[in-house]
């Protein structure tokens, strides 16, 4: 089965930029034999070695990221230890997925300090609000009013959200595959604010009030240290553009590692029924590459094996994959995996085509 084109499984989208679910049928006990077979491999045994080596090396290279900061003081050279900061923050932002997802360890509580601190207190993100999320995100990938993921924002996912837009936000979603890359580089900023306004959210139960009261003290002292040391060190101009720096190429990496998992792949309508097994697997990308590839996209690169087991650790994903690919080629269901240029031209593509009603002008 070409996983380039795989197209069995699913129905073609339709012009709300939806796709017709399959029908469900009795596919549960498929899944439950997937789950066997992964069970049997042995590949959710917690891995403490590897995330022992990778949480201290990156902790190492984050402290040298900020030690070659003091060092060099008030130098235009600053806008290179921007760069390899802002790598090192997504780097620690997938660490923080990871322990989200309770790959690390067995405890749920040593899962959440390590989130907590490698979010909260070293990115400036915040765990509590990401969890929430993304637990939605992973429970309905794609899944129009039930994914935050592709609710309607700055970026329109599908075309009944394009055609209800007006004014400055109609332009938006009629250009918004070429700025689809160039708005990425907001996203740093976006996910700062979004962190800071879940504090001040006052429902939930007092577990998630005391969550956020943690999340306050330790994005704080984040906040609170980050600029200090800009201001510290740097000229007032200085400091400013670091930070401009800092922040868009961390949100352009966030952006174009998470950017290529599901967008331009089907999405259903409210209403659709589909199974886990389908719904997990019709909705994500592989991206084909390497060992660097799997450094680079923190793992997320093997999207299809992470939304149907999250919490197998990060270093298993990639022993998973055959073992997937060959169940769902058994049971006829599209396994998509493509390069990670082709991925973002899907995407492109994808955003193009769900502006085409306000393009009017385009038509024939």
């Amino acid at each position: 089965m070409s996983t380039e084109t795989a197209n069995r499984g699913t129905e073609p989208a339709d012009r709300t930029g939806t796709t017709k679910a399959p029908p469900v049928g009795r596919r549960g006990s498929e899944y439950a034999a997937l789950s066997r077979e992964v069970k049997r491999s042995g590949l959710l045994k917690r891995r403490p070695g590897y995330y022992s080596v990778k949480v201290g090396a990156n902790l190492l290279l984050l402290a040298a990221g900020w030690t070659a900061f003091a060092l060099i003081g008030p130098s235009w050279w600053q806008l290179l230890t921007a760069a390899f900061l802002a790598v090192m923050f997504t780097q620690t932002a997938f660490i923080g997925h990871d322990a989200g997802h309770h790959q690390i360890a067995a405890s749920k509580r040593v899962n959440n300090l390590l989130g907590r601190l490698h979010a909260d207190l070293l990115v400036g993100l915040s765990y509590g609000w990401w969890i929430s999320k993304h637990n939605r995100h992973h429970a309905h990938p794609n899944h129009v009013d039930r994914d935050p993921d592709i609710a309607d924002g700055a970026i329109a996912f599908t075309e009944d959200h394009a055609r209800v837009r007006r004014g400055p936000y109609a332009w938006l979603a009629r250009h918004q595959a070429w700025l689809f890359f160039p708005m990425l580089l907001l996203e740093g900023l976006a996910l700062h604010v979004a962190s800071v306004r879940e504090l001040f959210e006052r429902s939930g139960t007092a577990a998630s009030r005391r969550g956020r009261l943690v999340g306050a003290g330790l994005l704080t002292a984040h906040l609170g240290g980050y600029l200090t040391a800009l201001f510290l060190v740097l000229s007032p101009v200085q400091a400013v553009c670091f930070l401009l720096v800092h922040q868009a190429l961390f949100g352009l990496y966030m952006g174009c590692s998470f950017a290529p998992n599901h967008k331009g792949m089907p999405i259903f309508a409210k209403d659709d029924k589909i199974d886990f097994l389908r719904r997990q697997v019709l909705t994500s990308r592989n991206i084909r590459g390497n060992r660097f590839t799997d450094f680079a996209l923190g793992g997320l690169n093997y999207q299809i094996e992470h939304h149907l087991f999250p919490s197998m650790p990060r270093p298993s994903l990639r022993h998973a994959q055959e073992l997937v690919r060959t169940f769902c080629d058994r049971h006829r269901i599209a396994y998509h995996e493509t390069g990670l240029f082709s991925s973002y031209a899907q995407v492109l593509r994808h955003l193009h085509a769900v502006g085409g009603p306000l393009r009017p002008e385009l038509e024939y």
